[in-house]
């Protein structure tokens, strides 16, 4: 006679051709939609107002389903930290890749920078170097991806520049007001200024960086 099968028993049993490429895909799934979750809340209400609770609601998910996928928030926040870095790397590539080659690249770089520190992924790292600076842990996590986004965008403005590599001290110059001015310029934007300036600064620091370069 022959035997039923437990309920125990079949779970074990072999999964069927694709289904366990399913399950990946699924969670995989689940995972990108708790970390996509997780940079509108820190954009929409800060660092610290974002808690599990916060994060599984905005994903549509019970607290107990996104803890399954992420035991903790800082897990969450490293995953998300990871992903907004690769974010920020393709869409600086991007937006440098795509500048026309007999375009005025010293006006294009400066828009596109511009539009880079304006963009959402922007915000969101901006809101937890903020947080980072009383948060130990957070500042470990975050640190690294900062340090090789700042490494790319020095390479990718070299190749961009190669005219300028006679003066290395002049192109460091130029990187250095290009990055600190606009960054400065958003965050001040972000939370308090208005931007009747703004054309006024972005063309002074172009007219600077045609001054800077070398001849």
């Amino acid at each position: 006679m022959k035997s039923s099968v437990s309920a125990s028993e079949s779970a074990t049993e072999p999964q069927g051709p694709g289904e366990s490429g399913w399950q990946a895909r699924k969670s995989a799934a689940t995972r990108d939609q708790i970390i996509s979750a997780a940079i509108r809340c820190i954009v929409e209400s800060s660092y610290s107002k974002t808690t599990t609770m916060k994060i599984a609601a905005k994903a549509g998910l019970s607290r107990g389903a996104t803890l399954h996928h992420f035991p903790s928030k800082m897990d969450i926040i490293r995953a998300a930290v990871d992903y907004l870095h690769e974010k920020r790397l393709q869409a600086f590539r991007r937006s440098i890749r795509e500048l026309p080659a007999d375009a005025d690249r010293v006006r294009l770089a400066v828009q596109s920078y511009w539009a880079h520190v304006n963009h959402p992924i922007y915000v969101a790292f901006f809101e937890l170097s903020v947080a980072a600076r009383t948060d130990p842990e957070l500042r470990e996590i975050l640190r690294p991806a900062q340090r090789a986004f700042d490494q790319e965008w020095y390479v990718t403005a070299r190749d961009l520049f190669p005219e300028w590599q006679s003066d290395p001290k002049a192109f460091d110059l130029a990187l250095n007001l290009t990055q600190q001015l606009m960054e400065g310029m958003a965050i001040s934007y972000l939370t308090h200024a208005r931007e009747d300036n703004k054309e006024q600064l972005l063309d002074y620091l172009e007219a600077k960086l045609r001054e800077l370069k070398p001849s």
